[in-house]
């Protein structure tokens, strides 16, 4: 399952759905706002995912309800169901598994860090989180207090940070967004590989 960044489901997470496929895995990009809705600029972004945050239990209803189309196709191994997230999908992918949903393992690449509080008894999912060292939207005192409520909480994770590298990192067109929009975005090639092939050894271990 993959959940896209504020902008919605646009042709990026599709062609990670395209890859995951690749790789064998049976991959579904979510729309989350509904009817293929794209945002146009940052603050229609905003004011598209901002209701998300407010209430996270939003994100993981229609989630549940992409599940249950992915569970109508027979190649589907429900008993084995990961997801990955974007920025904003990243952090809604974190809020879905803390809400305890029933997922083997989520990765979050370049995502908001703080929401729902974890709770060790029903998060079920291992978590990897793929974090910018330069990501100036997610910052080192996010970061810090994340490890902290996860720590404190007794949850294991594993988090990774990349040198050099932006939020959005991992996504081609950033570095043409951000100029565009005037944020702080840029593409980073070295960090996009290292992420996705430390996704692959999170789901080897994970999704057996």
């Amino acid at each position: 399952m993959v959940l896209p960044e504020w902008w919605g489901l646009t042709e990026y997470p599709k062609m990670r759905a395209q890859q995951l496929a690749d790789l064998g895995y049976f991959a579904m990009a979510v729309d989350l706002y509904g009817d293929g809705k794209i945002a146009e600029d940052p603050k229609s972004a905003g004011e598209m995912a901002g209701p998300f945050y407010n209430n996270p239990k939003m994100a993981q209803a229609r989630f549940q309800a992409a599940l249950d189309k992915v569970a109508t196709y027979p190649q589907a191994d429900m008993s084995r169901v990961a997801a990955i997230g974007y920025c904003f999908g990243g952090g809604m992918a974190l809020n879905i598994a803390r809400l305890g949903q029933d997922l083997k393992a989520i990765i979050s690449f370049h995502g908001s860090l703080m929401g729902v509080a974890p709770d060790k008894n029903s998060l079920k999912a291992a978590i990897l989180i793929c974090h910018g060292e330069a990501d100036s939207f997610v910052k080192p005192e996010e970061v810090d207090a994340f490890k902290m409520q996860m720590d404190s909480a007794g949850i294991n994770y594993t988090f990774k940070s990349y040198a050099n590298a932006t939020h959005a990192f991992t996504n081609p067109d950033a570095t043409e967004v951000g100029k565009k929009f005037n944020m702080p975005i840029t593409y980073n090639a070295a960090a996009d590989s290292a992420s996705w092939n430390d996704m692959k050894q999170f789901f080897e271990i994970h999704l057996k």
